[in-house]
């Protein structure tokens, strides 16, 4: 088995490939994640060592070669695609871990990552042979289930096929969003965008909509700043309900005017009326 590793946040980078060491996969990587895996003492290949080639312009252009989108692109049901890898002297790519370079934090035309979205979208492409995960929050189920199957299964391969689009497509959002506002140039965008794209992501689902009949869930955006619900503790009761989001809201918003005029701390209670936060 041969995992490529590309990854800007290195959170759980060294335990994972540890890992995948400890279970015989062969690693792959580039750039700072092989200086991060060499530091660790992990024994890995370089990119350059696969493809032949060395990192070029500055490192913008690393994986993009056919010796690694090759080996992740590759339909293993099609006779002529594992040929020609053989004839080429490709392997085939089993595992990508890439997360790209967190653009909406520190927009500039060098943190549009090319590189590591292509390499993301191939692996999700070819989900059917090959697993791509973009979250580190997923390596210990990812090592968990190679340990526990000897491989990663279809349902999760599709499963992290999804993440791996959700990523990217947030991503390109961003990256549209900064482009409308000026971009690099430093002129003006138009006052309104000309499009709009927001990524969202369900982080809780409600024990039912705006109607008992109905179902509902929150979301925020991907790769977003956690807001106020997300530190809040229910010690009590059902799950939340659409208007129980409401209710909590307008209690959280007048909180905020108590405070804008004039006291330090407030708070906002609600009486006991059938279950009602």
């Amino acid at each position: 088995m041969r995992a490529v590793l590309s990854v800007y946040d290195k959170t759980g980078l060294v335990a994972f490939a540890t890992g995948l060491v400890d279970l015989g996969v062969e690693i792959v990587s580039s750039g700072g994640t092989s200086r991060a895996l060499e530091d660790a003492g992990i024994a890995h290949r370089e990119v350059a060592e696969v493809t032949g080639a060395p990192e070029m312009l500055g490192g913008r252009v690393k994986t993009l070669h056919p010796a690694i989108h090759g080996g992740i692109l590759a339909d293993r049901t099609k006779p002529d695609h594992l040929a020609a890898l053989e004839s080429a002297g490709i392997g085939l790519v089993d595992l990508v871990v890439c997360n790209l370079y967190p653009f909406a934090d520190a927009p500039s035309i060098e943190m549009i990552d090319v590189g590591g979205p292509t390499m993301v979208r191939a692996a999700a492409k070819n989900h059917e042979h090959v697993a791509v995960v973009v979250d580190p929050g997923d390596y210990g189920a990812v090592l968990d289930e190679l340990r526990r199957e000897g491989s990663i299964g279809v349902a999760t391969r599709r499963r992290l096929a999804r993440a791996a689009f959700a990523h990217t497509a947030a991503y390109d959002a961003a990256i549209v969003g900064w482009l409308d506002g000026g971009g690099p140039w430093g002129t003006p965008g138009d006052v309104l965008p000309a499009s709009i794209h927001i990524s969202l992501e369900r982080c809780e689902t409600l024990r039912y909509g705006e109607n008992p009949h109905q179902h509902g869930a929150r979301y925020r955006r991907i790769g977003g700043a956690p807001g106020w619900l997300d530190a809040v503790v229910q010690h009590g009761g059902r799950e939340l309900s659409y208007l129980n989001l409401f209710d909590a809201d307008a209690a959280w918003q007048l909180v905020h005017e108590l405070v804008g005029i004039g006291g330090s701390e407030a708070a906002a209670v609600d009486g006991d009326d059938g279950g009602r936060p």
